[in-house]
């Protein structure tokens, strides 16, 4: 096992955090630097992904690191019966780092604890997605001017959704108060309810999604109902609907407050969001470039030193 690798963020102190928030910082200001010169990244996706592969295989090229992988998971040897500890013990021996999103939740860890190089989470199931939290946490950062004290409105599919999650975990650092919007169906885990009470952070939980509701949020993150994750498509049909953000909806809201989404986004915020000056999810995508080139570089042992230098 490599103790460096990056597969959730719930031990990262709040000084860690606000350092790979700095590296993410500098990386925006020049995001072409040679500081992965000859080593090679390893993206290994057993689930689809546009942002999180493109991103991360972009950070590493931008690093002048060389990519190998797959993804599509039919065209290995897994299709074959080739085992996962199988598979990350032979990719090990190409790769200086490994890249992994997978559909089982505790892939990730398992992976960290069998392979000798470094493992980066990048979706492990339902569980979490702490690459995405790093840059929904720099975003925040950008947009807000701080972490610290801010309103902030979960809506969707709160159950399955592992980028909820992993922001959750993060935000324990930054005394947060909560509002978790969701179908009773798909609201937050008992788990992560629990976790704010020993963390001693607010919660409120509602079934509706109104301007009414959202009128005092600083940052307002959507996500998508998952059809992938439900074994009962009956009740993703009832539920897949149950929130549609649109612009007349967000006449109440604060100056400041911005509108975050992990996307893909399917039909929870209407078109005529996009052109509106708080929506931000766009941008929050391409902010994923620095941040995921920040945690590339951290794995590897490149310091913030190293960057400015």
């Amino acid at each position: 096992m490599d103790n460096s690798s990056f597969v959730t963020i719930a031990h990262h102190t709040k000084e860690k955090i606000m350092y790979l928030l700095q590296m993410a910082e500098e990386f925006e200001k020049c995001p072409n630097r040679k500081l992965l010169d000859g080593r090679i990244v390893a993206t290994l996706f057993f689930e689809p992904s546009t942002r999180t592969r493109l991103s991360f295989e972009t950070a590493a090229n931008r690093l002048g690191a060389k990519v190998i992988g797959f993804a599509d998971p039919k065209v290995t040897s897994g299709t074959k019966g080739e085992t996962l500890k199988d598979t990350i013990m032979m990719v090990s021996n190409y790769a200086d780092i490994i890249v992994m999103r997978h559909y089982l939740e505790g892939a990730a860890r398992y992976a960290s604890e069998i392979a000798p190089v470094p493992i980066v989470n990048a979706g492990d199931g339902s569980n979490q997605h702490p690459s995405q939290t790093m840059l929904d946490l720099y975003s925040i950062y950008k947009t807000q001017g701080t972490l610290e004290n801010l309103n902030i409105f979960m809506v969707g599919d709160l159950k399955y959704g592992r980028t909820v999650h992993s922001l959750l975990m993060a935000m324990r650092h930054f005394n947060p108060t909560f509002h978790f919007i969701a179908p009773e169906s798909l609201a937050m885990p008992n788990e992560y309810k629990k976790f704010c009470q020993q963390n001693n952070l607010e919660f409120t939980e509602h079934t509706e999604l109104d301007k009414e509701v959202i009128s005092n949020a600083d940052i307002l993150y959507m996500t998508r109902v998952q059809k992938e994750r439900f074994t009962d498509l009956m009740e993703y049909e009832r539920v897949k609907d149950s929130f549609l953000l649109n612009n007349a909806m967000l006449e109440l809201t604060k100056p400041n407050m911005r509108i975050l989404h992990p996307l893909p986004r399917v039909n929870e915020i209407a078109y005529d969001v996009d052109d509106n000056p708080k929506a931000y999810y766009f941008q929050q995508a391409k902010n994923g470039l620095y941040a995921r080139e920040a945690i590339l570089c951290d794995v590897l042992g490149i310091t913030l030193d190293d960057i400015k230098r």
